[in-house]
């Protein structure tokens, strides 16, 4: 909601401002189809270019998360230090009966508790990756930690390609408004015969390709390619916790403790407070019972 917000204010400012100065939109509006078939639709092609099917899909898919936020609530937090409580303390009690849950999540009862993570494929792989390789002895706290954050820097270097993507677009937009304002130049310079009114709305127009490169580059490209970026640096902290947690039970610390570490490593904003948590907790261990 907060997006459509920042949009509202931006048309309502810039045009807004525009009109109450005394300018009138007829000149914008009558230009502004052709102004931006040559500006969206070059910038569109660029895109193309230097882009392939997979991360014009990622790219497109990624902008709703302007509006969608972050994927992860503190709630959903909270559920993932109960369900790796769980999983920790299944692995100290019974390691072999740890495997069913591990190799086969989707028919795990105890990860069908938490639905929102079971359909995260890659939060999924990661714990049963880690906890699968200490059941077989990879199990060195300092070795692990850093294969784990090889991995999340590899994954979220590809998950923020879509930002960069955008932010690419918004620093040609300027530029593809030049073009199209030049354009509309020579089309005046052809009609220079005509009387001072004429020209003056032609070149006008060709100016309006200029305004729109820019407007669209630092109003709103930009601006998403920003939103886009917070929004994937703030779900990965969901990995991170994953992280944290695994390897401070390789160090074998307590369940508790090693829940608390997670706890703790994440951001205040969505961090479950310590008594929502021992609740949490606790009503795990009644239904583990």
């Amino acid at each position: 909601m907060i997006s459509f917000v920042g949009i509202a204010m931006i048309f309502v400012m810039v045009f807004g401002g525009y009109l109450a100065a005394g300018g009138k939109m007829g000149i914008i509006l009558k230009t502004l189809p052709f102004e931006f078939t040559m500006i969206g639709g070059a910038a569109a092609g660029a895109f193309v270019i230097s882009n392939d099917i997979s991360a014009i899909k990622h790219t497109v898919k990624d902008v709703g998360k302007v509006f969608k936020g972050p994927k992860w609530a503190a709630e959903d937090y909270k559920d993932l230090l109960c369900l790796l409580f769980e999983l920790i303390r299944q692995a100290r009690q019974n390691a072999v009966a740890l495997e069913e849950h591990i190799e086969t999540p989707e028919d795990s009862v105890i990860f069908q508790r938490y639905p929102k993570i079971l359909t995260d494929k890659e939060g999924i792989d990661l714990i049963c990756d880690t906890l699968r390789s200490a059941s077989m002895n990879y199990d060195d706290p300092h070795q692990v930690e850093e294969v784990l954050e090889k991995r999340m820097e590899a994954n979220l270097h590809h998950a923020l390609h879509s930002s960069h993507a955008l932010q690419t677009i918004a620093d040609g937009l300027p530029a593809l408004g030049i073009v199209a304002a030049v354009l509309g130049v020579i089309k005046t310079m052809g009609s220079i015969d005509q009387p001072p009114e004429i020209l003056g709305q032609l070149i006008g127009g060709a100016l309006v390709g200029t305004f729109l490169g820019v407007f669209l580059a630092y109003g709103l490209v930009a601006p998403f390619a920003s939103k886009v970026e917070t929004v994937i640096k703030e779900d990965s902290h969901f990995y991170q916790l994953i992280r944290e947690v695994l390897v401070a039970n390789l160090y074998n610390h307590s369940t508790n403790i090693c829940i608390e570490v997670g706890r703790q490593n994440t951001p205040s904003h969505i961090r479950p407070g310590f008594s929502d948590l021992e609740e949490a907790l606790k009503e795990v261990k009644k239904e583990a019972a």
